[in-house]
């Protein structure tokens, strides 16, 4: 939509005093962020790098699905990580892109695309927790590697598709004046656009939305449902101790408060901020003066917004420990078969993943001419000897 004002006469742009003037208030706004992107990438760097490194020279081939799902998402933190020193770089005083219009459109690209893959990989580990101690006979008879690698590659491909848009809304903005960028002259910086200009904001708000559904609330959805269900399951449980039930509840509270501290604030204050520059656009033309276009301003929108694009960041140092918190548990917490009996598992048949131990009761076995169900109780899982593998 463009930001306009409807007048007798016709449409009136915003006087560029008045942008301006908006423009130099809000980037002071976001001067603590390049100190914060700098560190963020420093322990990124090297928390997902050891992650990684220990999946490739640890983990036993083929892959676990936890390990797989858990690979993904320390690859699209690395990738996410990579983005973030150009940024830092363009947040530094003065604010100036120095790169080019298709960097810029491609570092936008990139940090969207793995902020929304990071989102996609913790729901696929939240559900395939879930899979492994809620219904573990499925999990190891259903779900291969193979099928890992396949739900992975559909979501980079998802994460790709959604984060397509901002190849078309960000773009660089030309200076309004010649001469030297400096801190005194911002006006002569070149600016890269993360979100769109007035006359895409509209088509920028209906993208904001989708965002927000897809790449946020179904996700996020997904995870309070599998988490709620995953909870239930450990309450009910008489197999488990009670040191195993408040390391599963201890999980299901990190993955929920990782998401209610970081990625919902993030998108739902990125849309409250652009229904806030639309307000202040249709206003501006009736503005009878910078210092009336300067209290007019939804600075708190907007600074709520940058806090949140920082602890965003901040989300993906954390994620190293959910690496710690998946993979060990495919060591001490495996189970084996405690008899072979009609309809259940072979003896010597392992199940691994981040099952822990439940009630389980057996399929009825048939002695005479009656049927009675055994109910087994799965003893907490033993870490293998070492001449077995994973």
């Amino acid at each position: 939509m463009r930001a306009t004002a409807t007048t007798t006469s016709g449409p009136t742009r915003c006087p560029a005093n008045f942008s301006a003037a908006a423009d130099h208030i809000l980037s002071g706004f976001q001067d603590f962020l390049w100190p914060m992107l700098v560190a963020v990438f420093l322990v990124a760097l090297a928390g997902n790098s050891l992650a990684l490194y220990r999946f490739c020279t640890q983990e036993h081939r083929p892959w676990h699905p936890a390990v797989i799902f858990s690979a993904q998402l320390a690859v699209s933190d690395l990738l996410y990580a990579l983005t973030l020193p150009p940024l830092a770089a363009y947040f530094y005083p003065p604010k100036h892109w120095r790169y080019g219009e298709a960097a810029c459109r491609l570092e936008r690209f990139l940090f969207t695309c793995n902020l929304l893959g990071s989102v996609i990989f913790i729901s696929c580990i939240s559900l395939n927790r879930y899979l492994g101690i809620v219904h573990p006979f499925f999990t190891h008879s259903q779900l291969r590697p193979k099928h890992a690698w396949a739900i992975s590659a559909a979501g980079w491909a998802l994460a790709a598709l959604l984060a397509a848009p901002t190849l078309s809304f960000s773009h660089l903005s030309e200076p309004r004046q010649k001469g030297k960028c400096t801190v005194d002259r911002p006006d002569a910086c070149i600016k890269c656009l993360g979100t769109a200009d007035d006359n895409q904001l509209e088509a920028y708000r209906v993208y904001s939305l989708a965002l927000v559904a897809l790449g946020c609330g179904l996700p996020l959805l997904l995870s309070l449902v599998t988490y709620g269900a995953l909870g239930q399951a450990v309450q009910q449980s008489h197999g488990m101790t009670a040191a195993n039930k408040l390391r599963v509840m201890v999980l299901v509270a990190s993955g929920i408060a990782l998401y209610a501290s970081s990625y919902v604030p993030y998108y739902v204050t990125g849309v409250l901020n652009v229904y806030a520059r639309q307000r202040w656009r249709a206003l501006c033309p009736g503005f009878a003066s910078v210092d009336q276009a300067k209290a007019a301003l939804g600075w708190r929108t907007y600074v709520a917004h940058q806090i949140t694009r920082g602890l965003v960041s901040l989300a993906i140092c954390v994620h190293p420990l959910l690496y710690m918190a998946v993979v060990p548990s495919l060591y001490c917490c495996r189970r084996r078969c405690p008899g072979c009996g009609q309809g259940q598992a072979p003896e010597n048949v392992e199940y691994s993943g981040q099952a822990l131990p439940l009630n389980v009761t057996a399929t009825p076995k048939t002695s005479g001419p009656q049927s009675r169900v055994e109910p087994v109780t799965w003893p907490i899982f033993r870490p293998p000897p070492h001449h077995e593998t994973l």
